[in-house]
């Protein structure tokens, strides 16, 4: 188990799961392997095509990482019927099925209601619903004209989670997917749908994520944070990003690393990752792995930020390291020691004490050498 709020460390997630366009079970599981290996505190399973369950039981059964659904996701393939043909209560069955596998928590978009979507036609955005599991509600809302069932039948979805001590996570599926239809109605106006929720929730005694933006300016994020923690009482926020810029496709780990790192500093208690293939491809093993590092990063950064405790001591021990040239040690304490061996070892430097950038004018080497009473010598001998 992990502790997500105020006051504790930053946590990450690491997003994967099937596909139509790639059902390869054996490569998502290598990908659980290395988000433990990382040391990533959840793993959600977002698999959207066919029957899911024997993955998600492998899952629970091998991962020590907490694991999230989305049971929306799952629906059609669970049910065997297409999404107008699913009957509202049909919903809350797919829920229960991912209650009794074992999950830690489940996305859950209760908060895209019929005064969100009416706020959302009037306000028009220029990029419009870009969370999947709000789209399909959306859909379904608008093809069958009902309520959405995750909204109306809140009470009996609370009755399972709180059965299956499932924490609910309360999906934000009008979360800006670009930066100009950031902080619009449609976002507050869920977010607020969001704070009430999560009140009913706690008096069922369901433990309460929100989950936030998206793509978002720099100079928006604190501001939104703290409206979220305003608005929905302090319960934790679990965002993705913000992405801070809309033109970077290939590096959305670093737009998602800057804005998840300003997010955390400022309110944010879980960050989802996003790896370079994000908006353009299921991400592979070298995606998940820098998704995972950038965001471990950006999360590391706002502990030390934030002054949690023990968030500096890693850091201290790097500078240590580096003081004495010690670089068996710096490889062992970075984030990712492998990359930093490889680009070390990649141009052997002449000077075993120092790198190929600097060789024998290495700054610290200098020093060392002065205030130890040695002779500093750069000349070549010819």
């Amino acid at each position: 188990p992990e502790g997500i709020g105020d006051g504790l460390r930053t946590k990450i997630n690491v997003n994967l799961g099937i596909s139509g366009d790639s059902v390869d079970y054996c490569r998502e599981m290598e990908k659980v392997k290395m988000a433990i290996e990382f040391g990533a505190e959840a793993i959600m399973d977002l698999s959207n095509y066919g029957k899911t369950q024997e993955f998600r039981e492998k899952l629970i059964e091998y991962s020590p990482a907490m694991i999230g659904t989305v049971p929306m996701y799952d629906a059609i393939g669970y049910l065997e019927k297409d999404l107008m043909d699913i009957k509202a209560k049909d919903f809350l069955d797919v829920v229960l099925a991912h209650a009794k596998a074992g999950v830690d928590f489940v996305t859950i978009h209760a908060g895209i209601n019929k005064r969100t979507v009416s706020l959302f036609k009037e306000d028009k955005r220029r990029l419009n619903i870009v969370s999947r599991g709000g789209s399909l509600l959306f859909a379904w809302m608008e093809m069958t004209g009902n309520e959405n069932p995750f909204y109306e039948y809140y009470d009996e979805l609370l009755e399972i989670l709180r059965e299956y001590d499932v924490t609910i996570s309360l999906g934000d599926a009008m979360r800006p997917g670009c930066l100009d239809d950031s902080t619009d109605a449609g976002q507050i106006t869920e977010l607020i749908e969001l704070g009430l929720l999560t009140k009913r929730a706690w008096e069922k005694d369901v433990q309460v994520m929100i989950e936030g933006p998206g793509h978002m300016a720099m100079n928006e994020i604190a501001a939104n944070m703290q409206i979220e923690k305003r608005l929905c009482h302090g319960a934790p926020f679990y965002v993705l990003g913000p992405l801070v810029t809309d033109i970077a496709p290939g590096y959305d780990h670093i737009t998602s690393a800057i804005g998840g790192a300003i997010a955390a500093t400022h309110g944010a208690n879980f960050l989802c990752y996003v790896t370079p293939a994000e908006h353009l491809r299921l991400p592979d093993l070298s995606d998940v792995r820098e998704g995972i590092i950038a965001s471990k990063i950006a999360a590391h950064a706002a502990d030390i930020a934030n002054g949690i405790p023990g968030s500096r001591d890693r850091d201290n021990d790097m500078a240590d390291a580096r003081q004495k040239l010690d670089w068996e040690g710096m490889f062992k304490i970075a984030i990712d020691g492998k990359k930093a061996r490889e680009y070390f070892e990649s141009i052997p430097p002449e000077d075993q004490h120092s790198c190929s950038m600097c060789g024998k004018m290495c700054a610290v080497r200098t020093t060392n050498k002065i205030l130890n009473g040695e002779v500093v010598q750069l000349k070549v001998e010819s």
